[in-house]
């Protein structure tokens, strides 16, 4: 019984301290869902920076950061095209203090932690022989989830948890302090998968992204595909742990296309009635 009025104490306290906002508005896309989050922005980008921090400097030590001028160019010249039309969504992303780094592996993979941390790896670019459009697509996606704030979603969700199970400590004053934020965002982004619904806004959003910064939106199609292929005969790739991916995926991409292709039109100047 003391532990159940514990829990309700600890749920009450969750209750109260949430906090229902809509990060981005919803694009051409729509996107527009309602989010509770418990830990604000600030204290998730600080502890996003910590955890990329640690990343750099472990793949600095190991000679495996930026070792490829161009291939760090390719990736920042991209990126910077797609932060430059993130005011879309939210017009505050554009002043966020961006990062874009490059690591040497054969890992298929790449992220955008909160606040603008990105990393790309060179096997999913190397492997899957990718063109500036599909590399935008990846890039579009990962930023999309930072701007959605789906990590601080995350940690928001696992520090409730976290409170229902140490009823005690909130009830004495723990508060997120207790929290290893850094090691929370890493292991959000590095172990744990989006929700669906969470991939389904990063595609949605990613798709209008890329189309606005003039890259051609079937890319983001034909990434996937190139997934799907790299995940026969064998154990899948990274970037599939956790991105979930599928026909489904391919469809809904597919579907959106009417939305977003006289961005794409605009955005390189040619007529709405151009053809691809």
């Amino acid at each position: 019984m003391k532990n159940t009025i514990l829990v309700l104490c600890a749920a009450a306290l969750f209750a109260t301290g949430c906090e229902t906002v809509n990060t981005t508005s919803s694009g051409a896309v729509g996107v527009d869902r309602k989010q509770q989050m418990m830990v604000d922005s600030a204290t998730i980008d600080q502890g996003a920076a910590q955890a990329y921090d640690a990343e750099l400097k472990a793949a600095r030590e190991k000679g495996v950061l930026n070792t490829d001028p161009a291939q760090l160019a390719r990736v920042t010249t991209i990126a910077k095209r797609i932060v430059a039309v993130t005011p879309t969504f939210r017009p505050d992303a554009v002043n966020w203090n961006w990062q874009f780094n490059v690591q040497k592996t054969k890992e298929l993979n790449a992220y955008c932690m909160p606040g603008g941390k990105i990393m790309v790896y060179t096997g999913l670019i190397e492997k899957l022989d990718l063109s500036d459009d599909e590399l935008s697509a990846v890039i579009g996606h990962e930023i999309s989830h930072a701007l959605r704030e789906h990590s601080r979603e995350r940690v928001s969700r696992a520090y409730a948890q976290q409170m229902a199970l140490a009823g005690v400590a909130v009830l004495a004053g723990a508060g997120q302090s207790t929290l290893d934020l850094a090691n929370m965002v890493a292991t959000v982004t590095f172990q744990l998968p989006f929700s669906r619904e969470q991939e389904a806004e990063a595609d949605l959003m990613g798709l209008e992204l890329m189309a606005r910064a003039g890259y051609d939106p079937h890319a983001a199609v034909s990434i996937w595909q190139k997934m799907a292929k790299a995940n026969t005969g064998g154990a899948p790739p990274e970037f599939l742990s956790t991105h979930p991916s599928g026909q489904s995926r391919i469809d809904d991409l597919e579907k959106s296309m009417p939305r977003v292709m006289p961005l794409y039109l605009a955005a390189n100047g040619k007529a709405a009635t151009s053809k691809r």
